[in-house]
């Protein structure tokens, strides 16, 4: 496969996405602190745990650097991390997938031993050359993550990539207020009781998905007769809208402003924890798979700590974390089997299954065509 250079990979770090499953306000690079360890209601699988001790690769003397988003971990995970294999971690925080790849992309040693970035931008990271593969030897707890797990179209295998939480995207709404939607048009040709009051994202491949989808088309084409058709109808779609809005929807929908949105499934779940009138649907037209993923950097010192963190984060014990205090569904068997069926009571779309997900569309890089997705987001919300 044919590597971009480093300058062309930064101009497709703002083609790919805004973090899909970012919880918190903080943003910026700080120092993880240590804090009381975060409880969790799921046990650690025995046989994970022995196999971990017993195949941990060597990393004595070695220390890790590690950025992923901020509230997206426990707080304390650095000192867990250090207790469980005796490597020094410093965890500093990004707020979007596009801060930490200019960084990893600037040239040469970034500082980095290992990144979470969403899967394409995990593709495109290996197209450059930047990521060193992952070494299944040293990660004896990939055993506990689903069969599916190996099948996400941006890097079959888990070649260099590890998948960290995974989910879909559709129409969080107000079931008080509407019917439950079926379309995609509910946002894009909204009937007289929700023009004005539906909200859609800017974030380049979530602005083009349900124009997309609507039309038949793949949300990963290339076609520009397609591109122009879906930039039309979002364009029409404008004069219903409330607002674009990635990162505030759900609170929209609990004070009543919106009626329905564009939502990622795990932020559909806050406004469900503040209202369970809120709800979560996938239109029939289909929708996307995204998945936010474990990267070694290849300019690591540190990649056996490197292997033996992501282990560590793929015990059942430690991933159910992720599960139960940012409700977005792990790819880890272990974890979902020990949590998942007590949030899906509240939060169904915890209960999707792997084929559920794989049911939808995976986002992958597209290379040099991602900017005609930047010119799509620029045309249509400057119209």
């Amino acid at each position: 496969m044919r590597r971009r250079s480093t300058l062309a990979l930064v101009g497709l770090a703002t083609s790919a996405l805004l973090l899909t499953a970012c919880s918190s306000s903080d943003s910026g690079d700080s120092e993880s602190s240590a804090a009381a360890p975060a409880e969790s209601s799921a046990a650690a699988p025995a046989e994970s745990a022995a196999s971990e001790a017993a195949a941990a690769p060597d990393a004595s003397g070695q220390t890790l650097t590690i950025s992923n988003w901020a509230g997206y971990y426990p707080e304390d995970l650095a000192a867990q991390v250090e207790a469980a294999n005796g490597t020094p971690v410093t965890i500093a925080n990004h707020a979007t997938n596009e801060e930490i790849m200019a960084k990893l992309t600037a040239g040469g040693d970034s500082g980095f031993d290992v990144a979470f970035v969403s899967g394409q931008y995990a593709q495109a990271l290996n197209d450059a050359g930047l990521l060193a593969p992952i070494d299944p030897a040293q990660i004896p707890n990939l055993s506990n993550l689903y069969p599916e797990a190996a099948s996400l179209a941006y890097d079959p295998g888990n070649t260099f990539s590890v998948p960290y939480a995974w989910g879909t995207t559709g129409i969080c709404y107000r079931s008080d207020l509407i019917d439950e939607p079926t379309s995609w048009n509910a946002i894009l040709k909204p009937d007289e009781d929700s023009k004005g009051k539906v909200t859609q994202m800017t974030t380049e491949r979530w602005l083009a998905l349900p124009a997309l989808k609507s039309l038949g088309y793949s949300v990963n084409t290339t076609d520009d007769a397609q591109i122009a058709e879906a930039k039309d109808l979002l364009v029409a779609s404008k004069d219903d809208l409330l607002a674009y809005d990635d990162t505030t929807f759900y609170s929209r929908l609990v004070s009543g402003e919106a009626n329905a949105v564009v939502a990622w499934d795990g932020w559909c779940n806050y406004g469900t924890a503040e209202n369970p009138d809120i709800k979560f649907t996938v239109p029939s037209e289909g929708s996307d798979l995204w998945a936010d993923t474990m990267v070694i950097l290849n300019s690591s010192q540190n990649k056996e700590a490197a292997h033996a963190f992501i282990n560590f984060i793929l015990d059942g014990a430690n991933h159910a974390w992720v599960a139960e205090n940012i409700l977005y569904k792990v790819p880890n068997k272990a974890a979902m089997d020990a949590v998942g069926a007590e949030l899906a009571a509240t939060y169904p779309n915890m209960g999707y299954t792997p084929a559920d997900l794989l049911e939808q569309e995976a986002i992958v890089d597209l290379g040099e065509d991602s900017v005609k997705y930047t010119d799509l987001a620029t045309e249509v919300t400057a119209s």
